[in-house]
């Protein structure tokens, strides 16, 4: 039964009565900018190993004079207040300097998976128009292609190797087909790029080029809490990624709600892991804020490799682990295999995907540590809600919200309508992590954000008596594989490209250990017939790897409702029935 809503009013938060030992209920929020915050573990912590990458460490102290130094450098290249500055990195000591160096500038930092596709790179560089690219070097090629009219004038490479220790890039010169084949893995080499039609005017540079420029000692904007700090593509709640624009307030907000949820935590004597990549909203805020905010060490890996990360805990060994269910089970099976001892690992969090029991009781008898479970999307920075670390959490359930946070659950048809407890509805949620709104898209924007800051997540939830939010389903049509959202009409527009499709439908089916496997049902054109084969290797040139269909069901029509439009949930049942 639904009942009429008083609008946004501000609830009593009955779920802090959950929270663990030492969770405030009221947190009183960080001042200032992210640059604050870097300029504060810088101060606080300056000695310490701030970055840990391959065994080559660097210390608080010369991580804040690496972001100067790169901030310089983008002066130098032109960059200003509100310029757009685009991340083209995996986990790097690199990323982590050049996302600093360009909100010192007051700058906006645009984050991208280095494995896209030159299709996908295209689109969000023409919606954000940076004209400065910091790229890893495997990834040049593609950025150097995109087109004139996307804006961009300069590209900055980034090597990997040169960040490693000195015995690691000896190791890799080795005449050896294992050295050989980690370099290549590691970055593009030396080699002549391949010969593409770019702007006369757009150029490449070396990151220690940029490094060169000297130090930046003169007077530069300092951003406001309030001013745009990250825009972070999301699939949103239907069709094309739109991006997210996320505030320094907004990311400071959800650094200090994380750190407050883990009361356990020791500021300036944690290690935590980036096994998670820092261009998605979780790795993000974990990682680059969370971790630094805390004067922790952290440990990047430019990729999840078990056998890496098994390595780095012999000398570091990990204490906070934020990843997805995949990892943890994969961690957790390899160290068995070897003898090797998880129990420094005390706090582990677990989110973008639904986690198993089975890898909750696996993970915590290998560490005796806690692993819950959190929810949050990209435009809530990501988190806001989480199991508590204690025994009050609910395995199944994504737990309560985190303070300062309120929730309602509503009629997704008429949001003014308020669910009875326990009975399912739309989320909606309210804090100071709620981004600001979709880039360029004015109409998006006032479709997700309500009167009263209140974001519509499109997830249908429930909330038991214990206020414990359970998500049921979800309205927008997103594909979670392997921690990713996928946009099913992104991967449609692909593959209607193809000759000999006529109709097509993506949807994501389930996966026994959780989350989703991306599948095409494709109606041929008539004539020859359709090659399957074909049309997957058709996809992996366009889409990134984990966007390409696992298979293709070829069907003979796609059911429609009286409007003409696909029934996306029937096809799903029907694929999953095996039909």
């Amino acid at each position: 039964m639904s009942t009429k809503s008083a609008g946004p009013k501000r609830p009593d938060r009955p779920w802090t009565r959950h929270y663990s030992p030492g969770v405030p209920a009221k947190l009183k929020l960080p001042e200032g900018s992210l640059v604050d915050l870097m300029d504060s573990s810088v101060r606080r912590y300056g000695k310490k190993t701030a970055l840990e990458f391959f065994g080559a460490r660097t210390s608080y102290r010369d991580l804040g004079t690496a972001i100067n130094k790169a901030a310089a450098g983008l002066r130098k290249l032109g960059v200003r207040a509100g310029d757009r500055v685009a991340l083209v990195l995996p986990n790097c000591p690199q990323h982590i300097i050049a996302f600093h160096a360009a909100l010192r500038l007051g700058a906006v930092v645009v984050e991208h998976n280095p494995l896209y596709t030159d299709r996908e790179l295209r689109h969000q560089f023409e919606d954000h128009g940076a004209t400065i690219a910091i790229v890893w070097d495997k990834a040049v090629d593609k950025v150097r292609q995109l087109p004139a009219d996307v804006g961009l004038q300069s590209i900055v490479s980034v090597e990997l190797i040169p960040a490693m220790p000195l015995l690691q890039r000896v190791a890799l010169r080795l005449p050896v087909p294992a050295a050989r084949a980690a370099r290549a893995a590691l970055t593009a080499g030396k080699h002549s790029p391949r010969p593409v039609a770019q702007p006369a005017h757009r150029r490449v540079l070396a990151w220690k080029d940029l490094l060169g420029a000297g130090d930046l000692k003169k007077k530069h904007p300092r951003p406001a809490a309030t001013d745009l700090a990250v825009i972070q593509y999301t699939s949103g709640t239907t069709g094309r990624p739109k991006g997210a624009m996320l505030t320094h307030a907004n990311l400071q907000a959800n650094a200090a709600q994380g750190r407050a949820w883990v009361p356990g935590l020791k500021d300036g004597r944690e290690t935590v892991y980036a096994v998670l990549p820092m261009f998605h909203a979780y790795g993000l805020t974990l990682c680059m804020t969370f971790a630094l905010s805390i004067g922790a060490k952290l440990v990047l890996f430019p990729k999840f490799d078990v056998d890496l990360v098994l390595k780095a805990h012999r000398k570091s060994p990990a204490t906070f682990l934020p990843a997805v269910p995949p990892i943890y089970d994969r961690i957790a099976a390899a160290a068995a295999e070897r003898g090797i001892a998880l129990d420094s690992i005390r706090f582990s969090i677990s989110g973008a995907m639904n986690l198993p029991t089975a890898t909750v009781d696996a993970w915590e008898k290998a560490t005796g540590g806690y692993l819950i479970e959190g929810y949050g999307l990209t435009e809530t920075s990501p988190i806001a809600l989480g199991n508590p670390f204690g025994p009050s959490r609910k395995p199944g359930t994504v737990g309560v919200p985190f303070p300062l946070t309120d929730i309602r659950v509503v009629d997704p048809r008429n949001v003014l309508l308020d669910r009875a407890p326990g009975e399912e509805g739309e989320l909606l949620v309210r804090g100071p992590q709620v981004f600001a709104g979709y880039w360029n898209r004015p109409k998006e924007t006032e479709e997700a954000l309500l009167e009263g800051g209140w974001f519509r997540t499109g997830d249908i939830v429930s909330v038991d008596k214990d206020d414990f939010v359970t998500v049921r389903d979800r309205i927008k049509e997103l594909i979670i594989t392997g921690g990713f959202n996928v946009s099913p009409t992104e991967v449609e527009d692909v593959l209607s490209g193809y000759p000999g499709v006529r109709d097509v439908c993506v949807v994501g089916l389930p996966r026994p250990g959780g989350g989703e496997d991306v599948v095409a049902a494709v109606v041929p054109s008539a004539g020859p017939g359709l090659d399957p084969e074909g049309l997957l290797a058709f996809a992996r040139e366009n889409l990134a790897a984990y966007k390409v269909p696992r298979r293709v069901a070829v069907v003979d029509e796609l059911p429609r409702s009286l409007i003409g439009k696909v029934l996306r949930r029937e096809i799903r049942d029907t694929l999953v029935a095996g039909r």
